[in-house]
């Protein structure tokens, strides 16, 4: 092979990688707290087929709404309950056509998993052995109004809410009974197995549950439409399911 053909191989060979690097989009994906485990699983899978790359903000769905709505830059919404969403589709501020009932979960009461507090049934949390009772937000936080509303179903909110210690997510009220800051606290399934400091006193049946729901869809303002398309598609196939499953969650068909 001759010199002048070798650098017009080289020459090319650069040009073609400089236009897949412009080419490539970097996804933002704003997602609840208790996917951040399973999302970050199903992105590295996803970036090892594309050649996009996934960057998450991982937080109160209530918090990321608003930021939404304040303009930040979202490329993908992954909410955890779905007021948040619909608040923003009024607003415009979704691809309507994306958005997608993705998941489901359960809700549990946890306690220390050493020398934890006694809790048999949820008529405890109002007893003496339990002085503080974690919440995620229970105003605004998707969590934390689940909690709530299954505490009303069950006639124990007006007993317990001056024991409340209200966090800024799911994750922040387990790590307060992680802490001991709580003797017990109402979290998702899927995030009370996560920790090893924690152990599940009681699962909340599915007859009692709230009716939990995790929608999904592409923020209207992204530049990256197409690599949001791409990324939700992902979300929704077989291999996201398995993944979503093996962590806890309830994979809506």
């Amino acid at each position: 092979m001759s010199k002048p053909t070798r650098i017009l191989q080289l020459l090319f060979c650069a040009a073609l990688c400089h236009e897949v690097g412009v080419s490539a989009a970097t996804i933002n994906v704003f997602a609840a707290a208790s996917l951040t485990e399973s999302l970050k699983v199903i992105a590295a899978a996803f970036e090892k087929q594309a050649d996009d790359k996934v960057v998450f903000n991982f937080g109160a769905s209530s918090f990321l709404a608003r930021q939404i709505e304040e303009g930040a830059p979202a490329d993908v919404f992954f909410s955890a309950d779905e007021a948040r969403m619909d608040g923003l589709e009024k607003k415009g501020l979704i691809v309507t056509d994306t958005r997608k009932r993705r998941l489901s979960n359960s809700l549990v009461i946890v306690v220390a998993a050493e020398r934890g507090a006694a809790i048999k049934a949820p008529t405890d949390l109002a007893s003496d052995k339990v002085k503080w009772l974690a919440l995620a937000e229970p105003r605004t936080v998707p969590a934390g109004i689940y909690a709530r509303e299954y505490l009303l179903k069950q006639s124990l909110w007006p007993a317990v809410e001056a024991k409340v210690v209200p966090t800024e997510n799911v994750r922040a009220a387990l790590a307060a009974v992680e802490a001991g800051n709580a003797e017990a606290g109402i979290v998702y399934k899927t995030d009370a197995v996560m920790s090893k400091k924690v152990k599940v006193a009681y699962e909340v049946p599915a007859g009692d549950n709230p009716p939990i729901s995790y929608p999904m869809a592409v923020v209207k303002d992204t530049k990256q439409l197409a690599a949001a398309r791409q990324f939700l598609k992902y979300l929704d196939s077989d291999e996201a399911s398995h993944v979503f499953e093996k962590f806890g969650f309830i994979v809506l068909k």
